[in-house]
């Protein structure tokens, strides 16, 4: 058994998303040189998401540790998080338009007691004149594909199918199922799962 929920990462968007499931939980974000030999993206947010875990899991064996793992792939590429302003350009020109998948590996680390899983959603994003695609030059610098399907004053994301919050950075609908597993459960608002399971043909 666990004295605590740890989440091992600094993301703003998924310390809210936790908040708003009704976990409680500290943050101890994993400050870890990220890297991986697997190249399949799977495997890729797996691997990341464990070693983030583990990492945090080893300094606090008496808790449950949370991490994740976010990447965007257009055309068989990985897109991860833009380095540079003009990284960002070039990454919202290329997903201009275009249909990808985005990734979402989680770990879920106690002591011995461990899985890791991911999830895939599909989106669709807009065409967008010039005029509105500069708007999203180096505006998402911390986030893979640099954009953010949550803020309302975004207009990239057309649709998705999937589950939204794997977009956001946790898959809502598995997190939950696995969760149960170590004995914690998360709130289950019809409105939050409805926007998780029903993406398929709703534009955003």
């Amino acid at each position: 058994m666990y004295n605590k929920i740890i989440l091992a990462s600094s993301s703003s968007r998924r310390i809210t998303l936790l908040k708003e499931w009704g976990l409680s939980f500290d943050v101890v974000p994993s400050k870890i040189d990220e890297k991986t030999s697997f190249t399949k993206p799977s495997y890729l947010v797996k691997s990341l998401a464990y070693q983030k875990g583990r990492f945090i899991a080893d300094k606090y064996p008496n808790s449950l540790v949370i991490s994740a793992d976010t990447i965007v792939v257009l055309n068989g590429r990985i897109i991860g998080k833009p380095k540079s302003k003009k990284a960002s350009e070039r990454i919202v020109r290329e997903l201009n338009g275009s249909t990808h998948e985005v990734y979402t590996g989680v770990a879920l680390i106690c002591k011995d007691k461990e899985t890791i899983f991911y999830d895939i959603a599909c989106v669709k994003m807009k065409k967008l004149p010039e005029v509105e695609l500069k708007k999203f030059f180096g505006k998402h610098m911390d986030k893979a594909g640099s954009y953010a399907v949550q803020d309302s004053d975004d207009s990239f994301v057309d649709k998705i199918s999937g589950d939204y919050y794997t977009v956001v950075g946790l898959p809502y609908i598995k997190l939950i199922k696995e969760l149960k597993k170590f004995g914690v459960k998360l709130s289950i608002k019809k409105d939050l799962f409805r926007n998780a399971a029903l993406c398929v043909s709703e534009g955003l």
